[in-house]
């Protein structure tokens, strides 16, 4: 299995919940399995459905998780000394140069994306733009909406 880049802040999340899986939800469900259990006739019984399906999600996402973690690999942003180049976990500072308008983004693992907090997947088509420019570079990025060029403010890593 290929390893997954993912940030320090990312794997202690997906540890986070991992825990609340196999501590919280796991013994809950199998509780309500019990539950659905001693009330009788298994085949008419809804909760009993319920209660299995999602013991069903939480094992696979117990074992998903389990998966990434083990080919996961951490990098955190704090310690690469690269001057001023775009690499996984760098964070962007980026100008429109059409519009002039600033964003800021971090380029993080797929599974600690979120756009809202300026967490852009390695994966999408901006991170894919900047990775391996340099600080003052400009970068071409295929957008819904059209090409977009985007010049390379200040490259920081925190």
């Amino acid at each position: 299995m290929a390893t997954l880049p993912i940030t320090r802040r990312g794997a202690e999340k997906l540890k986070a919940e991992l825990h609340q899986l196999k501590t919280v939800d796991r013994p809950w469900v199998i509780n309500s399995i019990s539950e659905a259990r001693a009330q009788g006739d298994l085949s008419e019984n809804a909760e009993y459905d319920a209660a299995k399906d999602r013991q069903g999600f939480i094992e696979g996402r117990i074992q998903e998780i389990e998966g990434k973690l083990s080919a996961a690999q951490i990098i955190d942003p704090a310690a690469l000394e690269l001057g001023r180049r775009v690499v996984f976990g760098s964070t962007v500072e980026l100008e429109d140069e059409a519009t002039g308008d600033t964003v800021t983004y971090q380029i993080v693992g797929e599974d600690e994306a979120d756009l809202k907090l300026g967490l852009v997947n390695i994966g999408s088509p901006i991170a894919r733009a900047l990775i391996g420019k340099d600080e003052g570079d400009s970068a071409e990025v295929q957008a819904p909406g059209g090409i977009k060029h985007y010049e390379i403010v200040a490259v920081r890593y925190i």
